[in-house]
């Protein structure tokens, strides 16, 4: 057998393998959980923004290039100064959470890019908070209004962002810094409406003890009335006597003094 013969498969097969080991990493590509991708075609009319891969295992050709995104939910935070309705400076401090829509990061790659954090949601967030915080007192982010602000600034944040194919999932206020000597007048008023408020829960309190016993008193006096108007010289000159028996029964000694008058009952005295 003429080796020879075989020689240029060789060559051939030997430079294909070659090849594949060379671009292994451009042909086959493992999209992890909690990703997706949008490939670049370089000889096919350029980016898909339309096919959105899915995680798992592709093979795509090594002239293409594929474009990975984290469309899981993120967390960042915000530190910023805004003005209040009343002209005072506050320093804020916002938690937020966000992803790119999974579908639309063929449009987002194009549009935007991976910086899309910085360049969209930052800006967005930025301008929110300090729009829906310049509508109210510094008090009031103290008080319940401080969940109605939050909701605010994700409703507008979101619906900005919304146009650039991204979502936000939620923002919270965590720190809320006043200037001093507001934040003391604000601890103070607060202070002042919880000892009025303890003030009031204490009149009440004691409304209602007092109306509790002008109940209980007429209810002994009508039954003192009632028992009074029952009893009778007669009745009570016969528990006498009964009461006298029982005691002249007892095993103890006394002394049976007689009572004076006609209804007069017997005293008895013990030693």
């Amino acid at each position: 057998m003429d080796r020879r013969k075989f020689l240029p498969l060789i060559v051939i097969g030997g430079i294909a393998l070659f090849s594949i080991l060379i671009f292994a990493n451009s042909i086959f590509l493992t999209i992890q959980p909690g990703e997706s991708g949008v490939l670049f075609k370089r000889f096919g009319g350029g980016l898909d923004k339309e096919y959105i891969y899915s995680q798992g295992f592709h093979v795509i050709a090594p002239w293409n290039r594929m474009f990975i995104y984290d469309v899981r939910i993120q967390e960042s935070l915000a530190t910023m100064e805004v003005l209040s309705k009343n002209g005072l400076t506050i320093r804020c401090e916002l938690s937020y959470r966000f992803k790119p829509i999974a579908a639309e990061i063929g449009h987002l790659h194009d549009n935007v890019g991976f910086d899309y954090h910085q360049r969209i949601i930052v800006p967005e967030i930025r301008s929110a908070t300090r729009e829906v915080i310049g509508r109210y007192l510094p008090e009031e982010l103290y008080s319940s209004k401080r969940e109605a602000i939050q909701d605010e600034i994700f409703q507008q944040t979101n619906s900005a962002i919304g146009e650039k194919y991204l979502s936000m999932d939620a923002v919270l206020i965590r720190e809320v810094v006043l200037p001093q000597t507001l934040q003391d007048a604000i601890e103070k008023k607060l202070k002042q409406e919880q000892e009025s408020l303890e003030y009031e829960f204490k009149i009440t309190k004691a409304e209602q003890e007092a109306e509790r016993q002008r109940i209980e008193a007429e209810g002994k006096a009508k039954a003192n009335s009632i028992i009074s108007a029952s009893l009778t010289d007669r009745i009570l000159q016969e528990k006498g006597i009964e009461a006298t028996k029982e005691l002249a029964q007892s095993q103890n000694t006394k002394v049976v003094v007689i009572g004076s008058g006609d209804s007069g009952l017997p005293i008895i005295l013990g030693n």
